[in-house]
């Protein structure tokens, strides 16, 4: 499984969402994004890549998009 198919797993896992919905996805668009929900993707991520966030990443990671930006900052191509 490459990066981005783990990434977007995380995504779909956490959130019980299709995969057409993860592109324009953002911090409480849907009713599984909030706050517990938030937590759980970045539990799911740091799980699935061996990461731990800094409180600042985690913060400001609210949407899909941001979330690969602030993965390449721990050194994770997606």
């Amino acid at each position: 499984m490459t990066n981005i198919e783990k990434y977007r797993q995380a995504f779909m896992d956490s959130f019980e969402i299709g995969e057409n919905a993860l592109d324009n996805l953002t911090f409480q668009s849907i009713p599984q994004w909030d706050s517990v929900g938030h937590m759980s993707l970045i539990a799911a991520l740091e799980d699935t890549f061996d990461i731990m966030f800094d409180t600042d990443d985690i913060v400001d990671l609210n949407s899909f998009q941001k979330g690969i930006e602030t993965m390449k900052k721990y050194g994770i191509e997606i």
